[in-house]
């Protein structure tokens, strides 16, 4: 049985409508082929399988089967913004060792002691706001977001250094904030330096001065080797290949990259989703309100990443309009029989997750913002899968959700916010993920008098 294939629209208009409105795109071709399409948008007009079928993405996340591999190769299109030594673009051996060199600072007593942080640089943040002044939700959340990572890769974020890296970072990851500017990743033939006023020439200075930086930050922490620092540099700097080689500077500073992009840009987004419903649909935040103010004056942040309807929230932001819209593409290895049909080695398949977290059979009325959802029932790791799946799921995603909750739980419990309009957000593409059009304009109201301490200053 042949594969639905798109055909009947022009491979590039397909990319043009991929990169300017990939939600449209994608439910479209759904409700015209169903659960697998072919869609050609990739390189050289390639297709794409779309699949957005549960059983079918069991199947190809799976760790236990041989049909699909997950080749770095096959994410070029993020080359310019991570390097080619980035675990997102390494294979096999070299994968899983870069892997399980990053997974430990991301999960248990070590993740569990960046709660204090997260709660003091929240407070930090949304004390400096004017009250009365309209503010980019988002904008404040990658700001909260960014010392969060620097702090786990880095073990600081105070300096001159740092202060630089803050500001370049956060000015690198805003030239891919609108559709527009997006096009530079899909068409690399726009991806051409023609001096510091063009896109691509500003750029490349921008990411000339972070290299400059991080390279510097290496070469000190080489000549200071502090083998007791937990910091995720210093795990890196220890380790060693099985000849005993350490990792080399490129290596390393691609493998920063990453965790500095990766680590705060798809958080930052998620937390300003999450600011925007509470506050688009009052019964949400009034009740998220309530269930906070039973933890009393002295919360464990742990206590609070437990709070059910909180975890609830945050589920379901991330289910309306996750931040990766897509799993990293898989290509098949032998050929394989996929929901009826048979796909040829080579092809690229991927996991839709938009697709799936808007299954009617799965999520009723998916276009409308219900936590209680998650209360009802549990989704399968292939039903609900914001983070991807199988060997490419996100190695930060128990750090992520943690912040979410801790950020959005400080900023309840302390300030009294509204949005600064009341029209409905829309998602746009912002580089090769899905943020809130215009950021989230919010308005600071003063502190919530419910509540005179705050959890940034009672989690102790």
């Amino acid at each position: 049985m042949k594969l639905p294939d798109v055909s009947h629209i022009p491979p590039f208009l397909q990319l043009c409508q991929w990169v300017a409105d990939p939600l449209s795109y994608m439910e479209s071709c759904s409700q015209r082929y169903g659960e697998i399409f072919a869609g050609r948008i990739g390189g050289k007009f390639k297709p794409l399988v779309f699949v957005s079928n549960p059983q079918a993405l069991q199947q190809i996340l799976s760790n236990d089967t041989k049909e699909f591999t997950a080749p770095g190769e096959l994410n070029q299109i993020l080359k310019p913004l991570l390097g080619s030594y980035s675990v997102i673009m390494v294979d096999g051996d070299r994968h899983r060792r870069q892997r399980q060199l990053l997974m430990p600072p991301f999960h248990g007593e070590r993740m569990r002691a960046y709660g204090q942080l997260i709660c003091d640089i929240t407070q930090q943040a949304m004390s400096q706001l004017a009250q009365g002044k309209a503010f980019s939700a988002r904008s404040v959340m990658q700001d909260i977001s960014l010392e969060v990572i620097l702090n786990a890769v880095f073990g600081i974020y105070e300096g001159e250094r740092f202060q630089k890296l803050t500001k370049l970072l956060g000015a690198l990851t805003d030239v891919f904030k609108s559709p527009l500017t997006s096009s530079f990743l899909f068409f690399p033939s726009l991806q051409k330096d023609l001096g510091p006023w063009s896109p691509w020439g500003y750029f490349n200075r921008v990411q000339q001065q972070i290299d400059e930086l991080l390279y510097a930050e290496i070469q000190e922490r080489r000549k200071s080797y502090d083998p007791e620092r937990t910091d995720i540099l210093t795990l890196l700097l220890s380790a060693r290949d099985e000849a005993g080689e350490p990792m080399t500077d490129l290596e390393l500073h691609d493998e920063l990259l990453t965790l500095l992009f990766a680590g705060h840009e798809t958080t930052a987004t998620a937390m300003a989703w999450a600011l925007y419903w509470v506050h688009h649909l009052p019964e949400v935040g009034e009740k998220l309100l309530q269930e906070l103010d039973t933890l009393g004056d002295n919360p464990d942040p742990v206590a609070i990443s437990r709070l059910p309807y909180l975890s609830a929230v945050c589920q379901e932001t991330l289910r309306i309009y996750p931040v990766g819209i897509l799993t990293f593409p898989r290509v098949v290895e032998k050929p394989v029989k996929l929901m009826g049909y048979e796909i040829e080695p080579e092809t690229i398949v991927m996991g839709c997750i938009y697709l799936t977290h808007h299954r009617e059979d799965l999520y009723p009325e998916p276009k409308t913002f219900k936590p209680e959802r998650f209360l009802e029932r549990q989704f399968s790791p292939y039903e609900y899968l914001p983070f991807g799946g199988g060997s490419r799921r996100c190695i930060g995603l128990a750090l992520a959700q943690f912040e979410m909750k801790l950020v959005l739980a400080t900023i309840l419990s302390r300030y009294q916010l509204a949005l600064a309009d009341q029209r409905p957000v829309r998602p746009q593409r912002r580089g090769v993920t899905l943020a809130p059009a215009g950021g989230v304009k919010m308005l600071a109201k003063g502190q919530r008098q419910q509540q005179e301490q705050s959890l940034a200053t009672t989690v102790r």
